[in-house]
């Protein structure tokens, strides 16, 4: 059984990564697709769905933290091995979107697997909603920061939110636009 595996939340400022495995059983017929492509309800529609169909499916966190003490990459590595070690049954096999996991199995890192790929897709679902829900918790114990609304990217009323407030134990404060919410690069776009 292959797992697809993704992940969400690489790019943001602030809460964790976090990586999805799915193993989708045979002639699945949902219709999964990069998450990034669709609105929140259709993501999160097609998240419940998934949870009653897949065979197995489980997600993995990196923290803020182990962003900063690790690296982003590295990170998000951990979350994606985390949630495929958690998977059961086992997958004998993964593909992703092209991260490379260092396994004791055979996996296949595919350029756009998001897109390419239904497994890697239905974790990308996955990944995003879990997140998402997680980025809104994080609201509620840090208010005046918006991650209800950005989710922990950088967003222009984010960035501000960090030069009025300052960054909460939840930021990564290893990244540039954190700690310096003045620099001059370019706002990301809201999710």
């Amino acid at each position: 059984m292959v797992a697809g595996v993704d992940e969400a939340g690489r790019g943001a400022l602030c809460g964790p990564v976090v990586a999805a495995a799915v193993i989708l059983p045979a002639g699945s017929s949902l219709p999964y697709r990069d998450s990034k492509t669709l609105g929140a309800a259709r993501r999160a529609d097609l998240a419940a769905r998934l949870r009653g169909e897949a065979v197995a499916h489980a997600v993995g966190f990196a923290s803020a933290r182990e962003v900063d003490e690790l690296n982003v990459l590295a990170a998000t590595v951990l979350a994606a091995r985390r949630a495929i070690a958690a998977l059961e049954p086992a997958a004998d096999g993964v593909v992703t979107d092209y991260l490379r996991l260092g396994l004791d199995l055979p996996e296949l890192a595919v350029a756009a697997g998001d897109a390419r790929s239904c497994q890697v897709a239905a974790a990308s679902i996955l990944a995003k909603t879990v997140r998402d829900a997680h980025m809104v918790e994080l609201a509620a114990a840090y208010p005046g920061y918006g991650f209800e609304r950005h989710k922990g990217y950088g967003t222009a009323a984010h960035v501000a939110a960090i030069a009025r407030l300052g960054p909460c134990p939840e930021h990564r404060v290893t990244f540039a636009r954190v700690m310096s919410p003045t620099a001059t690069t370019p706002a990301a776009p809201d999710p």
